[in-house]
C-alpha cells in the first residue's frame, strides 16, 4: 500500500471524494479524509487501517479509550471519530421510525383517518421497534374473508420483521371496534404466536382520533 505522499494526485482521498464521490472511497480512504493528517512515522492511510482494523473487530463496543490506544491517534482526532460516528447514528435513527406507542402510529397513518373508504394496513418492525416497512393489504369492507392471515404474515416474514402492528380507519368516524374488528385481531394474535411475529396493536383511525387494543386491554 502506497503511502498517501506517493499516490499520484487524483488517487488522494479528497481528490478521489470530489471526482467520484464518497460512495468510491474505502473505509480506510473515508478515514483518511476525516482525519485529514496523519502523525511523525505514520501516514494517514496507515493511521486509518489501524482504526478500520479496530472498528471491524469490536465496532458496538468502540470507545474513546480503545481508540486513543491507537499510536498516532490523540484526544482530538479520536473525539472527530466517535463524533461523527454518533452523528451519522442519530440520523439513522431518525430517518428510520420508531413506533412505541399507539399515538406513534396514529400520527405515522394521519392521512388514512380522512379516507372515504377503509384501508387495512400493516406496519412491520424490526427489535428495537423501527419501522421497516408501511404496505396498505387491502381497501374495502374490513372482514374475516378479506383478511386472511397468510398474507399478513407472508410480508412481515419477508421483512424478517420482530413485530407488527395493523390498522384501519373507520370512515364512519366511529371510534369503537366492531365485532368483526375483535373478531379479525383475535385470529391474527393466534397466528402471531404460531409463526413468531408479535401482533404489537391493531389501532383504528378516524379524524378525530384513534382506538388502540392494546391501550384498552384487548391485546
Amino acid at each position: 500500500m502506497k503511502r498517501i505522499c506517493e499516490l499520484h494526485q487524483q488517487d488522494k482521498p479528497r481528490e478521489k471524494l470530489a471526482r467520484k464521490g464518497t460512495q468510491a472511497l474505502k473505509n480506510d480512504e473515508l478515514l483518511s479524509v476525516l482525519l485529514g493528517s496523519g502523525v511523525q512515522g505514520k501516514d494517514v492511510r496507515k493511521l486509518s487501517r489501524e482504526i478500520v482494523a479496530l472498528l471491524e473487530q469490536d465496532f458496538d463496543g468502540l470507545t474513546l479509550e480503545k481508540l486513543c490506544d491507537i499510536h498516532g491517534l490523540g484526544l482530538a482526532k479520536a473525539s472527530q471519530i466517535l463524533a461523527a460516528i454518533e452523528l451519522s447514528r442519530r440520523y439513522l435513527i431518525q430517518n428510520n421510525r420508531r413506533i412505541t406507542a399507539a399515538k406513534e402510529v396514529y400520527e405515522a397513518l394521519y392521512d388514512y383517518g380522512s379516507k372515504k373508504q377503509e384501508y387495512f394496513l400493516m406496519i412491520t418492525l424490526d427489535g428495537a421497534s423501527h419501522i421497516i416497512e408501511t404496505r396498505t393489504l387491502f381497501i374495502g369492507t374490513l372482514n374475516q374473508s378479506m383478511v386472511h392471515p397468510r398474507e399478513v404474515f407472508a410480508d412481515a416474514i419477508s421483512d424478517r420483521a420482530a413485530g407488527i402492528i395493523i390498522a384501519h380507519n373507520h370512515p364512519s368516524g366511529t371510534l369503537q371496534a366492531s365485532r368483526a374488528d375483535i373478531q379479525i385481531t383475535q385470529r391474527l394474535k393466534e397466528v402471531a404466536k404460531l409463526v413468531g411475529i408479535e401482533l404489537l396493536d391493531h389501532v383504528i383511525l378516524t379524524t378525530g382520533g384513534y382506538f388502540s387494543f392494546s391501550e384498552e386491554g384487548l391485546l
